[in-house]
């Protein structure tokens, strides 16, 4: 169920709230035109980091741009190595603690499901995306975008935990003259108490 209402000249907000109506945090929001620009994309340059502490990958989810280069420190106690078997990007970095590996430069849009081959309980999340607009929610289950131009636009939620159809997750709005829409998004099933999809280690080729 959504509320859509006209708000100030470039701005665009979404909030995500269960079934009760307890915001949802750590929810990924992309804001997208409804016809796709078909020229080449351009390599951002930007960085972002997925650190790991207490065998947990922190962020559990990350949403970047595509070309975007991670960083995979290891501040945890043990070591990690970490890999992915997802055909947005399949990569491994052998075992390690510390800063020694490269950035993985993440450039293709899709979900990529981290995992590590020593700790099969891990499991992270870098949701990749060609949308000039986006980000997650807050502890309010809020996420605020500004300087979004007129136009037609296909919102996407996702999360790991959240267990709706993918097709009541992804709907279209109109973005007229110096107007901007609000949303509130209620999720119509439970939260997953364990993440999904998880990482399967018997689909990476060494």
């Amino acid at each position: 169920m959504a509320a859509v209402r006209v708000c100030s000249a470039g701005e665009f907000s979404v909030t995500v709230v269960d079934r009760a109506g307890h915001p949802v945090s750590e929810v990924v929001i992309t804001v997208a035109p409804v016809q796709s620009s078909s020229a080449a994309p351009v390599t951002n340059g930007a960085t972002a980091v997925m650190d790991q502490r207490n065998l947990a990958f922190v962020p559990q989810v990350l949403v970047v741009a595509a070309g975007t280069s991670v960083e995979f420190p290891n501040n945890d106690s043990v070591s990690h190595q970490v890999y992915s078997f997802s055909a947005a990007k399949k990569f491994q970095l052998p075992l390690y603690k510390g800063v020694i590996h490269p950035p993985v430069t993440f450039d293709k849009a899709g979900l990529v499901v981290l995992g590590c081959n020593i700790h099969d309980q891990m499991a992270g999340y870098i949701y990749v995306t060609d949308a000039r607009f986006f980000g997650k929610t807050d502890s309010q289950g809020a996420l605020h975008l500004t300087d979004v131009p007129a136009g037609d636009y296909l919102l996407t939620l996702w999360s790991p935990f959240i267990a709706d159809p993918p097709a009541t997750l992804t709907r279209t709005m109109q973005l007229g003259e110096r107007e901007a829409s609000s949303a509130r998004v209620q999720l119509t099933r439970d939260q997953r108490a364990r993440p999904e999809p998880r990482p399967q280690r018997a689909d990476w080729e060494y």
